[in-house]
């Protein structure tokens, strides 16, 4: 198959990682519907959704400003502000999604731990939206740097290049089954979504290496930066995780 796989359906082009982004959302909820309703949930529907409507408007806010800081480049051309409000990423999501729950719960005082029912459906999302990452190719800034390495693809520039969103493919997969099987263990609440959060940021902080970024602070981008914040935020979680494995 040729990248990018742009298709065409009665003579439009479709746009398959829009497609697919979509399919994400759909699907990633109806499968936290799916298991909130298999789950003793200890937060009452009322404070559930109100935990929903901030992770919402975070994971926008969040996407969106990390997606303008990923490329900081801004004219003040109708293109440009177009180009700037549809610029997102996942990484600005997550975190921002992550604030807007802690400050949704502290609105209403809602004192549980509410991330764990999120992170299989969160996982489940990511997964179907790579998906659409890597059949666009290099129409999406999620390809590599030129390598000679054997996992090398020719994403859609005639170069052989680090694919990336495939990476992540597999990264997701063995991440899903790996807290699918910690889950059976006795954890406390909240840890399982900390695990997913600490798991997924350090994997982005260090794949981001493999990326064309252009725009580096202190020979970092943007999304390690954001990264490195979000493992601070986690670190008593990971100083006990390491204490614990150390005991």
């Amino acid at each position: 198959m040729k990248l990018p796989f742009e298709p065409v359906i009665f003579g439009y082009e479709i746009n398959i990682h829009l497609v697919l982004e979509y399919l994400a959302f759909f699907l990633g909820y109806r499968y936290y519907v799916f298991l909130r309703k298999r789950t003793n949930d200890t937060i009452v529907s009322t404070n559930r959704l109100s935990i929903i409507l901030g992770a919402a408007i975070g994971a926008f806010l969040g996407s969106r400003i990390m997606g303008f800081l990923e490329n900081p480049i801004f004219h003040s051309d109708v293109k440009s502000i177009l180009e700037l409000f549809n610029a997102k990423t996942i990484m600005g999501g997550l975190f921002g999604g992550l604030l807007g729950v802690e400050l949704a719960k502290k609105i209403i005082g809602e004192k549980e731990s509410s991330g764990d029912l999120f992170t299989f459906p969160i996982i489940l999302g990511i997964f179907i939206g790579r998906v659409g990452c890597f059949l666009s190719g290099t129409n999406e800034f999620t390809y590599g740097k030129e390598t000679t390495f054997f996992t090398g693809m020719n994403l859609g520039d005639n170069i052989m290049r680090h694919p990336i969103a495939l990476y992540e493919l597999i990264f997701l997969i063995v991440l899903f089954f790996l807290l699918k099987k910690l889950k059976t263990k006795n954890l406390k609440n909240g840890l399982l979504f900390q695990y997913f959060m600490i798991a997924y940021f350090a994997f982005r902080f260090f794949v981001e290496f493999l990326k064309p970024n252009y725009f580096l602070i202190f020979g970092i981008s943007s999304i390690q930066i954001l990264c490195l914040i979000c493992l601070l935020y986690y670190n008593k979680t990971i100083l006990n995780l390491f204490v614990k494995n150390a005991s």
